[in-house]
C-alpha cells in the first residue's frame, strides 16, 4: 500500500513562530515513516512558504530561524494555489515554471499557532485549494481564536465564563486608555486580566492590580490586537482538557497547570522548568466528569472539528468551573498538555497523530461530497 502524503505546515507570521517550529519537530519525530511520506512546509516570518523533504530538522527550511544553528539552509520557495485541486505545491523561484510540481499532498497537518495559522485565514486558503487538513474549519478556527466572540457564544449556550468587557476602536486610542481603564475597574473591580482578543501562548496578557498598572497593560495588549479584553480575576486552579473528534468528540482526562509565576504566561509555558503539569488533575471524580462534559459541550458550541484544548478555571473558594478559552491548534511540543493528556487517557502520541489525520480525511470526504451546483429538486 502506498504511503499517505502529509504536508507538515509550521512557522508563520506570529509571535508564536518559534513555538510552532518546536511543535513541528515533535510531530515529525512521532509520525510513522512506514505510513507517511512527509513534506515539510515552513512559513517564514515574512509569510513566504518553503518546501523540503521530511528527513531534516524543520528549522533548516527557514532563514533566520533560531532554535538551532544550521550551516546551510536548503529549501524550495513554494505556493499553494487557491483553486480546487490544490493538493499540489508549486515552486515560485525565479525562472521556474509554475506548472512544475514541488510536492503533491493528500493532507496538510497545520501546526502554525496564532495569527494567520489558527484564526481561519489559513483554513480559508486550504478550503479554496480543496485539500484535506487537520483541525477546525474557517468559522470555528476564527471564533476560537477570538476570545471575545467565543465568550459571547459560550455564554449564549449557558456555559460558564468569567465576567468580561471588550474594548476596541477609539477606546484604545492613547489619550482614551486611562478612561477605558477607569471604566473597566468600575464595572469589573480589581484585579483584572488584560488580554489581546486574538493572541496565543499568553503573549500580551497581564494581570493588573490598580489603575496605573491597568493602563500599562492595556497599552501593551493593544500592540498585539485592535480589540482588548478585560476579565474579572478569579483565584483559581488552571485545568485543561483535550477534545478529539468530529461529529462524536471525546474528552481526555483533565490535567492541571501549576505555574510558579502569578499566572501561566509565555515564560511559564515554554521557558520555566518550575511549571508543574499534573496529569491527571488532582480533582474529584465528580469534578472530572463535569469538566469533561463541559469541554465537549464547548467544542460542539463553537463547531470545532478534529481537535481542541479547552482551558478551565476552577475557583478555589467555591469550586465553580469557568471556561477560559478553546485552542483550535494547541501546542504539540514535548511538554505540551494536549498530547500528554491523551497519553494519560490511553492514546499514545503517534496514534493520536494517526487519528487526527484520519479525522481530517473523514471531514474532507464529507465536504467534497456536497453538491456545489444547483441541480434542481430531487425526486
Amino acid at each position: 500500500m502506498s504511503k499517505l502524503r502529509v504536508g507538515l505546515l509550521f512557522g508563520g507570521r506570529s509571535v508564536e513562530h518559534e513555538v510552532s517550529i518546536t511543535s513541528a519537530r515533535s510531530i515529525l519525530e512521532a509520525l510513522d515513516t512506514k505510513r507517511y511520506d512527509v513534506t515539510l512546509i515552513g512559513v517564514d516570518d515574512e509569510g513566504r512558504w518553503h518546501c523540503g523533504p521530511g528527513d531534516r530538522d524543520p528549522a533548516q527550511l527557514l532563514p533566520g530561524s533560531t532554535p538551532i544553528e544550521v550551516a546551510e539552509r536548503t529549501s524550495t520557495e513554494v505556493l499553494l494555489p487557491a483553486a480546487p485541486g490544490g493538493d499540489t505545491l508549486v515552486p515560485t523561484d525565479s525562472g521556474t515554471a509554475l506548472s512544475v510540481t514541488a510536492a503533491e499532498l493528500d493532507v496538510i497537518f497545520p501546526i502554525i499557532h496564532g495569527r494567520g495559522g489558527e484564526d481561519g485565514a489559513l483554513q480559508g486558503l486550504l478550503e479554496l485549494a480543496g485539500v484535506a487538513y487537520v483541525g477546525s474549519g474557517v468559522m470555528s478556527s476564527s471564533v476560537q481564536m477570538d476570545k471575545d466572540v467565543a465568550k459571547r457564544l459560550l455564554a449564549a449556550a449557558d456555559l460558564p465564563v468569567v465576567p468580561w468587557r471588550t474594548f476596541k476602536g477609539h477606546d484604545l486610542s492613547p489619550e482614551r486608555i486611562p478612561d477605558t481603564a477607569a471604566r473597566g475597574l468600575e464595572e469589573l473591580g480589581a484585579p483584572l486580566y488584560v488580554k489581546p482578543a486574538n493572541s496565543g501562548s499568553s503573549v500580551g496578557i497581564h494581570r493588573a492590580e490598580d489603575h496605573a498598572s491597568l493602563v500599562e497593560a492595556i497599552r501593551d495588549a493593544r500592540r498585539y490586537d485592535t480589540k482588548v479584553l478585560l476579565e474579572q480575576s478569579v483565584d483559581a486552579r488552571e485545568i485543561e482538557v483535550a477534545v478529539l473528534g468530529n461529529d462524536s468528540p471525546q474528552a481526555s482526562l483533565p490535567g492541571e497547570i501549576r505555574p510558579k509565576s502569578a499566572f501561566y504566561d509565555y515564560e511559564a509555558k515554554y521557558l520555566d522548568d518550575a511549571t508543574e503539569l499534573i496529569v491527571p488533575a488532582e480533582i474529584s471524580q465528580e469534578q472530572s466528569d463535569l469538566v469533561r462534559e463541559l469541554a465537549v459541550r464547548a467544542f460542539r458550541t463553537l463547531d470545532a472539528a478534529g481537535l481542541a484544548r479547552v482551558d478551565f478555571l476552577l475557583a478555589r473558594d467555591d469550586g465553580a468551573l469557568y471556561i477560559n478559552e478553546l485552542n483550535s491548534l494547541p501546542g504539540f511540543t514535548s511538554v505540551s498538555m494536549y498530547p500528554r493528556l491523551w497519553e494519560a487517557t490511553g492514546l499514545p502520541y503517534s496514534e493520536l497523530l494517526d487519528r487526527l489525520i484520519e479525522l481530517a480525511l473523514e471531514r474532507h470526504e464529507q465536504n467534497t461530497a456536497l453538491v456545489t451546483k444547483y441541480e434542481g429538486p430531487t425526486e
